[in-house]
């Protein structure tokens, strides 16, 4: 299980009960959480929160506020920062546990660029908010960030540019993923990482129907095909329940055609949050690509 131990403006105060309880920045936020089906700790301050998030028994929901909050505030997680802005959807804006990959490309970027002497071409897919954008960015590698949705990318823009990011190596595309990576193979286009974060389901920019089960393998194939020829990784990220981080690497070892004698340059696991009690809430599954 990787768990991230660097955030100051983010904590996982409690989760249980079906909720957890977080703090992102000044503010105090409960929201649903499914896996957590254990009893909530007395001793957490659940009735100082400022925002709850109530599921509607017909679908979707909405935000009740107790106490007075901004519609939208900055964190900061090293150098990076985040617009945080609560969502229709109960989403924040950002997902906590993956500053561990963030600090994992990072490092490899870092190699990198030791190694080559020239920036990582670097490819975001289902690029939401754009965490990874602009931690990518930062650690500079040129970016095309790929999100189905138009507000996504323009908040991902701006997340990438409140992180000092330079927006001249930063392409921010509404586009279906699929779609995308054949043009770009068309193309003769190459790139050295590639990061992927795909929902369960989705559609794309022109109604395109995703479903993970059915989908995963052929997208991971077809990013695979391209990958420069002396590439610095590849990351699956997966939040969909019932996929272990066995499915992603074993999508991932096929996708990429690997040898047995190249089987540890795959690494698959847990993301997950640490409370203040100690408990650890499990977030979803990566498996990374080192070549």
């Amino acid at each position: 299980m990787q768990i991230p131990s660097n955030w100051t403006d983010y904590a996982l105060l409690d989760a249980g009960g079906g909720e957890k309880l977080e703090r992102w920045g000044g503010v105090i936020v409960a929201r649903p959480d499914p896996q957590a089906i254990w009893p909530k700790d007395a001793s957490a301050p659940w009735d100082a929160c400022h925002l709850r998030y109530h599921r509607s028994k017909t679908g979707g929901g909405g935000w009740e506020r107790r106490s007075p909050a901004p519609d939208r505030w900055t964190i900061g997680y090293k150098d990076l920062r985040f617009i945080i802005r609560p969502t229709d959807f109960k989403h924040m804006g950002l997902f906590p546990e993956q500053a561990v990959n963030w600090d994992w490309m990072r490092g490899r970027l870092s190699a990198f660029h030791e190694k080559t002497g020239s920036p990582a071409r670097a490819l975001n897919l289902f690029g939401y908010t754009g965490g990874a954008t602009a931690a990518l960015a930062k650690a500079g590698a040129r970016v095309t960030h790929v999100d189905a949705a138009k507000s996504m990318n323009l908040w991902a823009r701006e997340n990438a540019l409140a992180s000092g990011a330079d927006g001249s190596g930063l392409r921010f595309i509404a586009d279906d993923a699929l779609k995308f990576v054949t043009r770009e193979a068309r193309r003769g286009n190459r790139c050295d990482a590639v990061v992927m974060d795909p929902p369960s389901y989705g559609r794309g920019a022109g109604g395109e129907v995703w479903k993970i089960e059915e989908r995963l393998f052929e997208l991971a194939a077809a990013c695979a095909g391209l990958l420069s020829e002396n590439p610095a990784f590849f990351v699956i990220n997966s939040y969909t329940t019932g996929f272990s981080p066995t499915v992603l690497e074993n999508v991932l070892r096929l996708a990429l055609k690997l040898s047995p004698k190249r089987q540890n340059s795959l690494e698959a696991g847990e993301v997950g949050l640490r409370a203040a009690n100690g408990l650890v809430l499990p977030c979803g599954a990566y498996c990374r690509a080192v070549f």
